[in-house]
């Protein structure tokens, strides 16, 4: 008979602890999903090779109403967010790396992104990511071309 409360009482526990977290006040805010930020950073790690010492990114943007907030050096990012009326060489503002909301399924999350170089010069992909035991990763060969300029 007391092993019925005993287990009310860890379920109830273990409940509060699913619970997702909310940011820190006066922290960075979470992207909708927690996980997008992670998604991102893995293809920008992974598939393109970013990194903050000898392959920075680009500008970054992302698609339609999409813009999650994110703190990229927790991934050991440095972006700066892309800005089309930047001052300056006008084939600057033509260099962005973007990326379409992420798309969750039963095997992962799927991520339309793209990369411009200049003008003419970049292409756009369809990434497959999938959840590892301690992170986001995109196995070899899951981007495929989507486009070319």
């Amino acid at each position: 008979m007391r092993v019925l409360p005993v287990l009310l009482a860890s379920t109830a526990l273990l409940g509060g602890c699913a619970t997702p977290m909310e940011p820190a006040p006066g922290g960075p805010p979470m992207a909708a999903d927690g996980n997008d930020c992670a998604v991102i950073a893995a293809i920008a790690k992974e598939h393109y090779r970013f990194n903050t010492t000898d392959n920075r990114p680009p500008p970054i943007r992302f698609e339609g109403d999409y813009a999650p907030r994110c703190d990229w050096s927790r991934y050991g990012l440095a972006f700066t967010a892309y800005n089309p009326d930047a001052p300056g060489d006008p084939r600057e503002r033509v260099r962005w790396v973007s990326f379409a909301r992420t798309v969750y399924d039963g095997r992962g999350a799927v991520v339309e992104t793209g990369i411009m170089h200049g003008p003419l010069a970049g292409m756009g992909y369809e990434c497959r990511v999938i959840s590892g035991i301690a992170a986001w990763t995109v196995p070899e060969g899951s981007c495929r071309n989507t486009w070319v300029s």
